[in-house]
């Protein structure tokens, strides 16, 4: 009898072990994420890198961190074909998942989703810069990046101290077009800025072109002789590669400056190779995607050993990574604050409005600075910095990191 109390008792043990083997460690709350996407629009062609960044992002964080704050985020992709009726028309749908948060493309998701958000208690995380005409309290679309305008700014002070001399302003040109309101708000926050700033820039001339210009030969030559030492061109790639093309055409090597959506990684195989682009820069308050040993290529190079990321190291890469970082912290904030199952998106809204996100959770995917929102501004406004890369010798290579933004008056 004694015999057969001690084997039922291992019995039990042994059942009891291999119970806490076989049953989840923690119960998860699974959350739908609407990434809206592009897929058979403009951006088509590039579309599966920034997707495959963020999905390499969502799959580290549930593996590393969702598992153990009881919380899983599944993307859901909705192909907007970055057009803003598209948008709006797929919006209900997406509502009907419940989302607590979810990731915007640019633009015309911008414009068809910010002003209803608040209603529909929809925070969205958005990779590109932002604008001046988003500079609005209470929006909750919110921008990894500052404007676009402190990015070009935070490079026209670099540039004036670092190959100016710092004792005069430097004469800058910029190429934009009136036909977009996102390229249009640019050109007038340069105007405003150089104007506020003559000590540090001279504009020469803010030239506007079309979207897709065939040939700009006349107005470069225009302002390179006017005195021009600096082209500005961070609109799109059609843009940038009728200046680079003009440049060539009139034998001339003034430096170029382009932004993330429009680098020379993007140029390089319509204009024959990077070595074309010699002396040229790439700014933006994201990563400058060179094959230099970075934190970021570190942790780009894990996702895809470990966690199935199948898109190229590229700058288009990054953006969805760097959206997509900040979304999982946002969310790993509030669960660990309200517990993994009472997810809610005014929660979540409130978490981005109420917190700073040191840099140091970015792994550089945010220029070196902390991510910080406020009610007043839906971009990071505290310490926003840029990163700066030139071609040298064929190769893109980091000549600056974590450049100070100037604070901007609104334009």
């Amino acid at each position: 009898m004694n015999k057969l109390k001690m084997w039922a008792a291992r019995a039990a043990i042994v059942a009891g072990i291999a119970a806490s083997f076989t049953a989840p460690a923690t119960a998860q709350t699974v959350y739908q994420v609407p990434a809206l996407s592009d897929y058979s629009g403009p951006f088509a062609a590039i579309m599966p890198m920034l997707g495959s960044g963020r999905d390499g992002v969502v799959a580290w964080w549930n593996a590393e961190h969702g598992a153990k704050l009881g919380v899983k985020l599944e993307l859901k992709t909705y192909d907007t074909r970055y057009d803003t009726a598209q948008t709006a028309s797929l919006w209900p749908g997406v509502l009907a998942t419940k989302p607590v948060i979810g990731l915007s493309l640019g633009g015309p998701d911008t414009a068809a989703l910010q002003q209803r958000l608040p209603t529909d208690k929809v925070p969205m995380i958005l990779g590109s810069a932002a604008t001046g005409f988003q500079w609005r309290p209470n929006q909750w679309v919110m921008a990894t990046r500052p404007t676009f305008v402190h990015e070009v700014t935070g490079f026209l002070e670099w540039f004036q101290k670092n190959k100016a001399g710092g004792t005069r302003p430097v004469k800058v040109a910029m190429f934009t077009t009136e036909a977009s309101p996102t390229f249009a708000d640019m050109g007038k926050g340069v105007i405003a800025y150089t104007k506020a700033n003559p000590k540090v820039a001279t504009l020469v001339e803010m030239v506007y072109i079309e979207p897709q210009p065939a040939d700009v030969t006349l107005q470069l030559r225009r302002v390179l002789n006017a005195g021009a030492e600096l082209i500005l061109v961070p609109t799109n790639i059609q843009q940038a590669v009728a200046v680079k093309r003009a440049m060539q055409a009139l034998g001339k090597n003034v430096p170029i400056a382009y932004s993330i959506q429009n680098s020379p990684a993007m140029l390089q195989k319509l204009l024959g190779s990077m070595a074309a682009m010699d002396g040229d820069y790439e700014v933006h308050a994201g990563v400058i995607a060179t094959e230099e040993d970075t934190e970021s290529k570190k942790f780009y190079d894990m996702l895809v050993s470990k966690y199935g990321l199948k898109a190229p190291w590229h700058s288009i890469t990054t953006i969805g990574i760097s959206q997509t970082l900040v979304m999982v912290r946002v969310v790993e904030a509030a669960a660990k604050k309200h517990g993994g199952s009472k997810l809610t998106g005014e929660m979540l809204y409130k978490t981005l409005i109420e917190n700073t996100f040191p840099a140091t959770d970015f792994y550089g995917f945010t220029g070196g600075g902390d991510i910080d929102f406020s009610v007043e501004a839906p971009f990071p406004t505290k310490e926003p910095r840029v990163n700066i890369g030139q071609v040298v010798g064929g190769k893109l290579t980091t000549v600056a990191k974590g450049v100070p933004v100037p604070k901007l008056a609104k334009w």
